[in-house]
């Protein structure tokens, strides 16, 4: 039986190893077996739960910065307004509540939605429906007007490469095959570029380096709207500032596997590499910041508390228990952390620090 596996080891023998970011690509996005061509992905019928899936405070607490940051750079009056990685919508549906108070900034906006899977994209066309929006498969160059875009647990999906020191020298990881298993190679010639002659200092023989240049990319490319056009990015993932070991992971059934165990069944993510998103922006960045420190500071706790004016029972528990997952420090609070970018003559936004 046609499988992804076999796919990818028929590949192998006819190709060559394969390079990381490449299987992991194919175990995503192929268009037949790919993981995120499946549904559901999300919640506790899928593998993982995001932070808007979590509770509405999440997505109503970013719109509350997005919109006072469009005030702080003169309530520009044509914008837009853009999400990577949407999932199932969950989060812009309850941004677009929150702003519908604020119908100037809404009369202002284009919404643009960044989802490479079908599935997904009619799953966010269900949860948005009534709203007029635009959807793309890759992030496109956007019309010359202020971008105000998000990205929560994005950067951690795309397909990531692993190099290994060996000596003085880095080897890249790839994807080869034994007895039709798939497994870990390396190349046999060392790879050499400016990103891993500069990790020569912080790292030792034998460890790993993950770089994510498509990362880096759409990083890019995000920094040089906002520093041509101004507006504001906002990145929330699980990482920190700087690469060091190897943080490749699978989950299936909210459970840790393998990754060469079920390709395409499960979902391979690594941490994400802030300093790289940082520096290869082009604009101004904020301060890296963790996802509790950012949401007590934009006023999660006021917000909880009058919520749960209106609960009880088990409606209560239940957002109390979602309260606390999102800030608490053995929860979510100190793992996520939050990147913002905008304009060198812009204030940093709500939430961050310079």
């Amino acid at each position: 039986m046609k499988n992804l596996k076999s796919i990818l080891v028929d590949k192998i023998k006819t190709d060559g190893p394969l390079p990381l970011s490449n299987y992991i690509e194919q175990c995503l996005l192929h268009p037949s077996y790919g993981y995120y061509m499946k549904e559901p992905v999300f919640g506790i019928k899928g593998d993982f739960t995001t932070a808007p899936e979590i509770s509405q405070m999440f997505g109503e607490l970013l719109a509350i910065s997005i919109l006072q940051t469009w005030i702080d750079q003169g309530s520009p009056s044509k914008i837009i307004l853009a999400e990577l990685g949407p999932g199932r919508g969950t989060m812009m549906a309850d941004m677009l509540r929150t702003l519908k108070n604020h119908p100037e900034f809404l009369n202002a906006t284009e919404i643009h939605l960044i989802e490479a899977s079908p599935n997904l994209r009619s799953v966010q066309k269900k949860t948005l429906s009534g709203y007029k929006i635009s959807w793309h498969e890759k992030l496109p160059s956007f019309e010359h007007k202020h971008l105000f875009l998000v990205a929560n647990e994005f950067f951690d999906a795309l397909p990531v490469d692993q190099f290994l020191r060996k000596g003085d020298n880095f080897f890249k990881r790839v994807v080869q095959i034994s007895k039709d298993n798939l497994e870990f190679g390396l190349e046999e010639k060392p790879t050499q570029n400016k990103i891993l002659k500069d990790r020569i200092t912080d790292t030792c023989d034998g460890d790993i380096v993950e770089i994510n240049i498509a990362a880096a990319e759409i990083s890019k490319h995000i920094g040089n709207h906002i520093t041509n056009f101004g507006g504001l990015a906002i990145f929330i993932d699980y990482g920190d500032w700087c690469s060091l070991g190897d943080t490749l992971q699978a989950v299936k059934n909210h459970e840790y596997c393998d990754i060469f165990v079920s390709p395409g069944e499960a979902d391979i993510t690594a941490h994400v590499d802030f300093e790289i998103l940082a520096t290869n922006s082009g604009c101004t960045f904020s301060k890296l910041t963790t996802q509790g420190v950012l949401l007590e500071r934009l006023g999660i706790t006021e917000r909880a508390q009058n919520l749960a004016k209106n609960l009880i029972g088990r409606d209560l528990e239940s957002h109390i228990s979602a309260h606390r997952r999102l800030i608490h420090p053995k929860e979510m609070g100190t793992l996520f952390k939050a990147l913002s970018l905008f304009p060198k003559q812009a204030s940093c936004p709500p939430g961050f620090e310079q």
